[in-house]
């Protein structure tokens, strides 16, 4: 990056949550905003169409985006002298954070930071340093002591789709899974997570952040 002033594009589906932004980051005088998006797509497209240096991008849009925020980061920074991705959301869960750090987002950030923390991370990330959440980090450095006891990013998604109710069956279908690859992945969750049911397994989860305790 060669000038002086970040340039930054918003992509986040409630413009009351853009304007905030906005009016924070704006309140700093090396950035400037030249951009919002509403949809994932759109974040996409001006991302190529508009000099961008970081892309602050939530990770769930509304009905009107088919992509959400993880498919989003990995489309622009598959690009050759793509823009940095920020991911600014409320989700802090393994499910959330590790599908966008590797679809390639430079950071991860909650949007409960103070101000001087976002306007940290926009830096470090315009330069092509990692901004972490403390908590995200905090997991991301247990899973590095205890990689055996880490799910998978595909055994966190099976569990989160078990939290959300549906059956082997209805799993398998969603991720084009045989049922017996669905059931040697709960195997594996159960065993990790030192468990032996699929409600202790989404219990369990939950409190240790590995799903949204929403879900």
């Amino acid at each position: 990056m060669t000038d002086a002033v970040i340039r930054l594009l918003l992509a986040d589906d409630h413009p009351v949550v853009r304007a905030g932004l906005r009016a924070v980051l704006e309140s700093e005088r090396d950035f400037a905003v030249v951009a919002e998006a509403a949809t994932a797509e759109r974040a996409v497209q001006l991302a190529a169409e508009v000099e961008v240096d970081v892309v602050l991008m939530d990770l769930q849009f509304g009905p009107g985006s088919a992509m959400n925020g993880a498919q989003a980061t990995a489309a622009i920074t598959a690009r050759a002298a793509a823009p940095r991705v920020l991911i600014v959301t409320t989700y802090d869960s393994d499910a959330d954070t590790l599908p966008a750090l590797e679809a390639g987002a430079t950071g991860y950030l909650l949007k409960d930071a103070p101000p001087e923390e976002l306007a940290r991370a926009v830096r470090s990330a315009a330069q092509g340093r990692t901004a972490l959440a403390a908590a995200v980090a905090d997991r991301l450095l247990e899973r590095m002591r205890t990689p055996s006891a880490a799910l998978s990013a595909r055994e966190t998604e099976v569990l989160g789709l078990v939290a959300d109710g549906l059956t082997n069956q209805g799993i398998s279908q969603r991720l084009h899974l045989s049922q017996a690859t669905v059931k040697s992945h709960l195997v594996h969750v159960y065993a990790k997570l030192g468990v032996d049911s699929r409600t202790a397994a989404v219990r369990e989860a939950r409190a240790r952040g590995l799903i949204r305790r929403g879900a």
